[in-house]
């Protein structure tokens, strides 16, 4: 599957909003936005894409298919499973949680037990800036697991193995470097273009802003 054809699977599901004005994560705005709450539920176009990333880490004797709470846990399901079809063996999958401070990751629900000594593959939806990729990884390595590599479904911000910790592999299923701006400097800000508060920060970013 190429690059085009994930893209036309995205918007067949209405994954993949455009000409909008979004908040990203990182509070940074642009007008294109990865809606992966509009994919999982759509059991067959998930699977399909999995199995793309699962195909790119068959060789690399993957035990466990860990990935940050909350998408990335149906993720990490399908990928693990897929993985598991192409090993014939079972290929386990677990999630990290964040932390109560929200600054980092622990694996708990005795998913812990599984990490130490595994080959892990950590998988995401969408990198932005990679934090929370590089967080769970250096989860995995703090618990003896060995991280092969990361798989994602969208890399948007030009993310490289480097930037989330210096792992061997890198694969991402669309690789686009969408445009973005710092608030003060925001073009739709300045055209007055309405804020969507369905998708993104959106809703937090109007909040702050009338407090």
């Amino acid at each position: 599957m190429n690059e085009k054809e994930v893209w036309q699977v995205l918007r067949d599901v209405g994954a993949l909003i455009t000409d909008s004005h979004i908040v990203y994560t990182s509070l940074k705005h642009g007008s294109t936005y990865f809606n992966k709450d509009a994919l999982y539920p759509h059991t067959e176009s998930t699977s399909r894409l999995s199995r793309e990333i699962a195909n790119r880490f068959a060789n690399d004797d993957v035990a466990v298919v860990i990935a940050p709470a909350i998408g990335g846990v149906i993720l990490s399901q399908w990928v693990a499973h897929h993985l598991s079809q192409y090993t014939k063996r079972e290929v386990l999958a677990v999630y990290a949680e964040k932390t109560e401070n929200g600054n980092g990751f622990v694996i708990r629900r005795g998913y812990e037990k599984l990490i130490p000594q595994a080959h892990v593959l950590v998988v995401e939806d969408v990198l932005t800036t990679g934090a929370s990729a590089r967080r769970v990884i250096e989860t995995t390595r703090a618990l003896g697991g060995k991280v092969i590599g990361l798989g994602v479904l969208c890399n948007r911000g030009g993310v490289t193995r480097h930037d989330v910790g210096g792992i061997s592999k890198l694969f991402g299923l669309v690789n686009v470097q969408l445009e973005t701006w710092n608030e003060t400097n925001c073009p739709l800000c300045a055209q007055h273009v309405p804020i969507n508060t369905d998708v993104g920060k959106g809703r937090e970013f109007l909040a702050r802003k009338s407090a």
